[in-house]
């Protein structure tokens, strides 16, 4: 029942594939037998298993139907199924609606997780023959009664009774899926395992879309990883490293700057941090260099636990006066390197990525426009880190009380 983790995936978002996963994959497949050309209806097709249904089937050629809350039928617009095929889960509008866009043929598999009338509706769309697969199991019919009265196969299943040697060839193949392309990590929520009753108040509520995830904290440098700053041979780089030392407890950081061991200040800062208990390496790396930065990461035998993305470069002036040039200096140490970073780190299962941005991407600033573009991008690649279960968190500072080479001219 164990599969290795694909590359590139945290361990977040490994332990947000198996149940929904492999619990859509056989209800479909072994318990509904549902086959190219059908039709199914997936309720609450914008949870994790929900979700995991739609992109199974339309990935085998089944017309899928589906209803959800009506504040996610974006989420399941984004699977790909048509607007004409989505209804709301919370009342019975739904028969009528697929009715009428099915012809007055129905569906022929519905994978269930209502009650009550809404149990009714979907058991009335099902066509004489089709399956009713049922996996929420809160109001399960008896399957004889059902096939009486409707001419439907009825059946609620644990995912248990599979057995670990079926569940575990499902476990393969749904991950060769995944490295194939075919599949797409869920939406995931991640909550600190110390607060796992709020998480669970989040999932009784129905709050959140894809899947939830308990994570389990990890103290700074307690890991053995190394901490990478970029801009760390800055006046802010020493800052920070000087906190995540002093402060977080964090014991191996590479300040990685343009400049290196050259940068003013550099060899007292090691110095120093060294003395407090703190391994240290200071590397001549652009962040924006894609091939030096992957040599620097590939060199760290420990491994990276965090990234702290504080390189910047500014080239202010009013918008009339950018060029090409004016941008591409300042976005490829905001955007690219930030980019390199995520990418580059995605298989070291990092606990912390922060990345500096600043007010003028939030509030604007004059003569800032490049600027400000740079930083909004890292707040949005922290919300893109963040819904794929990854740490992500972007700082939007102001001035800094510290006068560094970006603003002792300002």
């Amino acid at each position: 029942m164990l599969v290795g983790v694909p590359v590139g995936w945290g361990f977040e978002q490994a332990a947000s594939v198996p149940v929904a996963f492999v619990t859509a994959y056989y209800a479909l497949v072994d318990v509904a037998g549902v086959r190219a050309g059908e039709s199914v209806l997936v309720h609450a097709a914008a949870g994790g298993v929900g979700m995991a249904a739609v992109q199974l089937a339309r990935c085998w050629g089944v017309e899928v139907f589906a209803t959800a809350s009506e504040a996610k039928w974006g989420v399941v617009r984004g699977l790909g199924v048509p607007a004409e095929r989505i209804a709301s889960s919370r009342d019975v509008g739904f028969e009528g609606c697929f009715r009428a866009v099915s012809g007055g043929r129905g569906v022929d598999v519905v994978l269930g997780s209502l009650a009550g009338e809404l149990v009714d509706a979907s058991l009335r769309l099902v066509r004489r023959g089709g399956r009713f697969v049922e996996m929420g199991k809160a109001d399960v019919r008896d399957a004889g009664e059902v096939a009486e009265v409707c001419g439907v196969r009825y059946r609620a299943f644990d995912l248990g009774e599979a057995g670990p040697e079926r569940l575990g060839a499902v476990l393969r193949e749904v991950v060769s899926l995944f490295e194939a392309g075919v599949l797409e990590l869920l939406p995931v929520g991640v909550g600190d395992v110390r607060r796992v009753g709020e998480v669970f108040g989040v999932m009784r509520r129905a709050r959140h879309v894809g899947k939830l995830v308990l994570s389990v904290p990890s103290v700074g440098g307690v890991d053995g990883g190394w901490t990478v700053v970029s801009g760390g041979s800055g006046v802010l780089g020493g800052v920070v490293a000087r906190h995540l030392v002093v402060g977080r407890g964090v014991r191996r950081v590479v300040l990685l700057g343009r400049r290196g061991e050259e940068a003013p200040g550099v060899g007292e800062l090691v110095e120093e941090l060294r003395g407090v208990g703190a391994e240290v390496r200071v590397v001549a790396c652009d962040v924006a260099d894609r091939e030096a930065l992957a040599g620097v990461l590939s060199s760290l035998g420990g491994g990276v636990s965090g990234v702290v993305h504080a390189a910047g470069v500014l080239d202010d002036g009013v918008v009339e006066s950018l060029s090409g040039d004016r941008l591409a200096g300042v976005l490829a140490a905001k955007v690219v390197g930030a980019w390199n970073l995520h990418e580059l780190t995605l298989g070291y299962g990092v606990r912390s990525f922060v990345m500096f941005s600043s007010a003028a991407g939030v509030l604007g600033a004059a003569g800032q426009a490049n600027y400000a573009a740079g930083n909004t991008f890292l707040d949005a690649l922290a919300a893109f880190r963040r819904s794929r279960g990854l740490p992500g968190v972007s700082i939007a500072w102001g001035l800094w009380a510290e006068r560094s080479t970006m603003t002792e001219g300002l």
